[in-house]
């Protein structure tokens, strides 16, 4: 999955849903948290980002290392300019600018807390 998470990081919002559903469960399971423990502590305390955060990670990477690719074709994927907002054809590079999802920006503002405390 992390192959491929450049490319599948703009599929349907509920398909990635699923995914962190079931990352989720691995995190409560590996952890034996208990069920009232919120999603959000447990990414945090595992440092674990979210599975919208990696894959807008990994997509950032892939844009940046394709920018100096010897194939004219990654550099020219690089250079698009994304669509209007309101334009129904999703594109890979729309995910960096995608506001990031309630539980990435939750685990986010739980680090920025924590790293103001240290």
């Amino acid at each position: 999955m992390t192959y491929a998470s450049p490319v599948f990081a703009h599929a349907a919002p509920k398909a990635l849903h699923r995914l962190q559903v079931i990352q989720n469960k691995f995190c409560r399971a590996a952890t034996d948290a208990h069920w009232c423990v919120r999603n959000s502590i447990l990414h945090r305390d595992l440092e674990l980002p979210t599975i919208s955060k990696y894959m807008k990670d990994a997509s950032k990477r892939f844009f940046d290392i394709a920018g100096s690719h010897p194939n004219a074709l990654l550099r020219a994927a690089v250079d698009y300019q994304p669509p209007h907002p309101t334009h129904l054809i999703r594109r890979p590079r729309n995910v960096l600018t995608d506001p990031p999802d309630a539980l990435t920006a939750a685990v986010e503002s739980l680090n920025d807390v924590n790293n103001t405390h240290d």
